[in-house]
């Protein structure tokens, strides 16, 4: 049976506001999920609360929308009990990387098989334009007219640091990559992120332009290709290499004919290389930031599919593992379910 986009899609009114990012990224999932060719109903989204989190109301699949930050526990809960059901957790920096952070790294940790979009507009959108996680310090919001203090989280070293096997990273603006980073995240078993760079048009307008201006992207992106070489620009006329001419490898630019061209392997079970290209073009503080978009950066920011480690080469997905250990208890034991289990008991 061919799927479409609209097969996927609700009769609800879509409250994104106009120029919303989290527009793009909900036509792509419709897009993403029709191409996967999974049906509705084998499919649930759980969300926690904001913006990104109002996504179960537009999508035809089953949807929860739980508390704030808690949608990783709720998922983690749907997919170990019905493991044959496709579970996608729309989440946003706030959501996630705050009240809902512990949950998050443990999803990762566990290797749970979960589909995991999270939105980063790097404001809070939904509750009026406070600073988030993933804000830069020195940023200017209602919640920080002198500027927050804080460094940010950068999502990628927190999916590396939980020891993730998926991190992908793609842009509002870019459908088909967006797409096909879904599709991958989907076909991974295990825990699966992705960075989903959205615009928020009331709150924090263009802080992604840098590189989602379409003049500019190509010069200050990477998009990287399991297999291919890491080549960049309107040219295609640079490449990513390793220098090793420091105590410590560090990623530099070459031309795009010179032999030292990298060959993107999202599968190495090692992590470092995966970390170093996640990481490149991620500054901190607005001063950084500022200093980036008015002269760019010696090295672009990576897009596409960056890690995505087979189950096998990593571990087995949580959910898996549970659901086998259930089946060789109930194999081994004499009780099987759980009235077996009370009916063991005095009961009254």
């Amino acid at each position: 049976m061919i799927m479409e986009a609209k097969d996927f899609k609700s009769d609800q009114y879509v409250r994104f506001c106009p120029g919303c990012g989290d527009h793009a990224i909900a036509m792509a999932l419709q897009k993403a999920m029709a191409e996967i060719g999974v049906p509705a109903h084998q499919v649930a989204v759980i969300s926690g609360i904001g913006c990104s989190s109002r996504m179960p109301h537009y999508l035809a699949p089953y949807g929860f929308n739980t508390i704030h930050g808690r949608g990783a526990a709720i998922a983690t809960g749907v997919k170990t009990s019905h493991p044959e059901i496709t579970v996608w957790q729309m989440t946003g920096d706030g959501d996630c990387l705050a009240i809902g952070g512990n949950h998050f790294i443990h999803s990762i940790r566990r290797n749970v098989d979960l589909n995991i979009c999270l939105f980063n507009n790097r404001i809070y959108g939904l509750t009026k334009g406070q600073y988030s996680p993933t804000s830069p310090k020195g940023f200017v919001s209602k919640s920080s007219p002198f500027g927050t203090v804080e460094r940010p989280f950068i999502p990628a070293e927190l999916c590396f640091g939980a020891r993730g096997t998926f991190f992908a990273r793609t842009l509002d603006v870019d459908m088909p990559t967006t797409v096909k980073c879904m599709v991958a995240a989907n076909a991974h078993k295990g825990a699966s992120l992705i960075e989903c760079l959205v615009n928020c048009v009331i709150f924090n307008n263009g802080t992604h332009n840098f590189i989602a201006d379409r003049e500019t992207r190509a010069d200050r992106t990477i998009l990287l290709e399991h297999g291919k070489k890491m080549l960049f620009g309107k040219e295609m006329d640079k490449g990513l290499a390793l220098d090793y001419s420091t105590v410590i490898p560090h990623l530099i630019v070459v031309p795009a004919d010179d032999e030292r061209v990298l060959t993107h392997d999202a599968q190495m079970s090692d992590p470092t290389l995966h970390r170093m290209l996640a990481l490149m073009g991620q500054p901190d503080t607005v001063e950084a930031k500022a200093e980036m978009e008015a002269n760019g950066s010696e090295l672009p920011i990576a897009l596409g599919v960056i890690r995505d480690v087979p189950a096998e080469a990593s571990c087995q997905p949580y959910d898996q593992a549970v659901n086998e250990q259930i089946e060789q208890l109930k194999a081994s034991g004499k009780v099987h379910c759980f009235d077996e289990l009370t009916h063991t008991l005095e009961t009254w």
